[in-house]
């Protein structure tokens, strides 16, 4: 079963290292990762997308609690959230199918950055099933390169007490 943590640190040289560090230590396998700043000065924010069943996945949560610049750690598979992924990707494309293209990632609500002699770029924010059709469509022009930021979350509403979290608790 898919899981999203979300892993509030210290902002921290080597946090990250260690964090995926214990994940791998554990066999693992990181989907992907995603950090940055939080709504805390010195806070740090990070997105994990990792599979495994709850007994683990619980035993993985302890495990990220005990390491030191660890604050919080949420499973959003456990709660109501927002999920999006960041997409570019380079397409072939000469003059005479840019307009298609154009047609194909509207519906989307992608838009295209970058055009160039043979290629353009399109971006495309959602939600990974979302961005696999896309890339799936854009497929028969020729995929030329591909990034992807991995999937970021926030759980939706307040946090329990209905506040911000500060680093003291």
């Amino acid at each position: 079963m898919r899981h999203i943590l979300s892993v509030l640190v210290n902002d921290q040289p080597r946090v990250l290292a260690r964090v995926a560090g214990l994940l791998g230590r554990r066999n693992f396998n990181i989907e992907s990762i995603s950090v940055g700043e939080s709504e805390e000065p010195g806070l740090s924010r990070m997105v994990i997308a990792t599979r495994g069943d709850e007994q683990t996945m619980e035993q993985v949560q302890k495990q990220l609690h005990k390491l030191v610049d660890v604050i919080k750690v949420q499973d959003l598979h456990d709660h109501s959230a927002v999920e999006r992924e960041l997409l570019l990707v380079k397409v072939g494309a000469g003059p005479a199918t840019r307009m298609e293209i154009s047609g194909i990632i509207e519906p989307f609500r992608a838009s295209i950055v970058d055009v160039g002699p043979h290629s353009l770029i399109v971006q495309a924010t959602g939600e990974r099933s979302k961005l696999d059709a896309l890339m799936e469509l854009l497929h028969p022009y020729g995929i030329k390169e591909v990034a992807r930021t991995g999937v970021t979350a926030l759980s939706r509403g307040a946090n329990k007490a209905g506040v911000a979290l500060t680093a003291g608790g």
